[in-house]
């Protein structure tokens, strides 16, 4: 099977529940941040704001990944550090366990904390802080 090419096919490849569940967060992170881009970037589904990407999401086995990627600068509690630089993440089993506001609230601090992962590999690997 190929790789999606667009986050409709991205949901469409996953199983009924994963996809109902993306297609929540899709509708919320759409409605929160309308002016970003969206598209897949590294197989999965992914906002940028001014080509730095913020926040995307991932099957992964029995539960969907949400990840910021400046996540773990956010004063908003509730998110998982994930990985060796400054994103953090959310794991649902379904739509169910979205929490509504927390995600507002993370979408928010997405726009307003961002380091600079447009430019990490220019900087040799060196994040910097851009709001």
């Amino acid at each position: 099977m190929s790789k999606p090419a667009t986050i409709d096919e991205y949901h469409g490849a996953q199983g009924a529940g994963s996809a109902t569940l993306m297609a929540q967060l899709r509708e919320i992170i759409d409605q929160v941040l309308p002016e970003a881009e969206s598209k897949i970037w590294h197989a999965h589904p992914v906002w940028f704001l001014d080509g730095n990407p913020v926040v995307g999401y991932s099957q992964l086995k029995g539960v969907v990944r949400l990840l910021f990627w400046s996540g773990q600068s956010f004063s908003s509690a509730g998110l998982e550090p994930s990985g060796s630089f400054k994103a953090a993440e959310c794991r649902y089993s379904n739509a169910a366990d979205i929490d509504h506001h927390a995600l507002r609230e993370w979408l928010a601090e997405s726009r307003s904390t961002q380091w600079d992962y447009k430019n990490i590999v220019k900087r040799r690997g060196k994040l910097e802080r851009l709001c």
